[in-house]
């Protein structure tokens, strides 16, 4: 288990400047979610982390410094599950997956028959062992969402970053996918950063929100804390009601009719 800390993270395209300095720490075994309206910088940050876009600023995993790992080892300690990931229809389920076994693989190599268990277990443990020779083309978005989180999980990585991964799913597959990461996180004690559009799924299913607004992080804190009508107007430019559910503490955001300022910006 290792913790993740950003510090004075700074990501820029050209001279557009998607994320400013920020800074946080993601304690092992957490659930933090990323918030904000589209061009926040939620994407961007995930990114970094990953090793896909250049930054300024320090990003350690249990200290260590992940500019200074080689992709294969940056590989093994975080796993990224894109918002649009790339899915070839005629590659059945277990060869995707098997993908995520490529940090553990030597150039010149095959899987072994560690890897080849630990696909077996993965399939099993998200339902998909009777897909696995199906081509991933024949799937439904529910079965696919799976298959591409099998593929993250197969990875072993103690990090699991999620971009949006419920955009494409109705809302019962939604619920399912996030029930499915916290029973995964329950059992693995995997640490997550997810960026979710739903405000009241990221309020449900995290630990903490971090609510990012032209870069930078405008709060951090339990939802209840984060998730407040007078931000949301403030950073979203909508009006909404927000309630707390006195049984378990579930945060709701409702949108409301009527708000009297112009567009979004």
């Amino acid at each position: 288990m290792s913790e993740l800390v950003l510090s004075d993270v700074a990501v820029s395209y050209g001279e557009q400047r998607a994320v400013l300095a920020f800074n946080d720490r993601v304690d092992a075994g957490d659930w933090v979610g990323l918030i904000g309206p589209n061009g926040a910088g939620k994407s961007s940050l995930l990114r970094a982390i990953a090793g896909l876009v250049d930054h300024d600023g320090t990003i350690t995993v249990g200290g260590d410094d992940l500019a200074r790992m080689s992709d294969r080892e940056r590989a093994r300690n975080i796993a990224y599950v894109p918002q649009e990931p790339l899915i070839p229809n005629d590659m059945t389920v277990s060869d995707y997956v098997l993908l995520g076994r490529s940090p553990y693989i030597g150039y010149w190599s095959t899987e072994s028959k560690h890897d080849r268990r630990v696909i077996a277990d993965v399939l099993d443990q998200l339902r998909l062992a009777d897909f696995a020779l199906r081509p991933l083309g024949a799937l439904s978005g529910g079965e696919r969402q799976r298959v591409v989180l099998a593929r993250a999980l197969a990875q072993q990585t103690p990090i699991l970053l999620l971009d949006e991964p419920t955009s494409a799913l109705d809302i019962g597959h939604q619920q399912q996918a996030l029930e499915l990461v916290t029973e995964l996180r329950r059992e693995q004690s995997i640490t997550v950063i997810s960026a979710l559009h739903d405000l009241t799924l990221a309020g449900t299913y995290t630990d903490r929100l971090v609510m990012l607004h032209e870069g930078q992080a405008v709060a951090s804190g339990p939802a209840a804390e984060v998730l407040t009508a007078e931000r949301l107007g403030e950073v979203y430019h909508v009006c909404v009601t927000v309630d707390v559910d006195p049984d378990d503490g579930a945060v709701i955001v409702v949108p409301r009719r009527g708000f009297p300022v112009g567009p979004p910006r």
